[in-house]
């Protein structure tokens, strides 16, 4: 039988690793200003990094409204990062692509996000390699409990 873990280590360790990871407001707001586009729209980019999407899928993945999601990707359009064209399976539907200045813009923002905070550079080599190992064991799916 093991120990249950301490509720509030938990909900500490939560918490830390949520403001670590998910609150990069300093990050967002370098990415709007270094790009000089706002971070929503930039989400759209780093969206589009996969392939075309059509403007409903494209909707979905951002989780808005079809009126907004047309009114940024005109501003995109206008700022040659995106193109639009009628799909060809459905002449209702606009596929939106990336060109090639856009695609260069989503990859300086996927750069700048995916650089590690000072924090995590400055950790000692021990402690790092401790936090690898444990990223590591928390990415591993859990396998479920045997029934007696």
């Amino acid at each position: 039988m093991t120990d249950s873990p301490d509720q509030a280590a938990v909900a500490r360790v939560w918490s830390g690793m949520y403001d670590l990871v998910l609150r990069q407001e300093d990050r967002r707001k370098e990415v709007a200003e270094t790009l000089g586009i706002s971070f929503f729209r930039v989400k759209a980019l780093r969206r589009l990094l996969a392939g075309p999407m059509t403007m409903r899928e494209l909707t979905a993945e951002l989780s808005t409204d079809k009126p907004y999601t047309t009114l940024m990707v005109d501003d995109l359009e206008q700022r040659g990062y995106v193109t639009r064209s009628v799909s060809p399976g459905d002449r209702r539907s606009k596929i939106v692509a990336l060109t090639p200045a856009g695609t260069a813009v989503a990859e300086e923002a996927e750069r700048i996000l995916a650089r590690p905070p000072r924090s995590l550079l400055a950790l000692d080599p021990a402690d790092l390699a401790a936090l690898d190992r444990i990223i590591a064991r928390l990415r591993t799916p859990e396998e479920p409990a045997s029934r007696s």
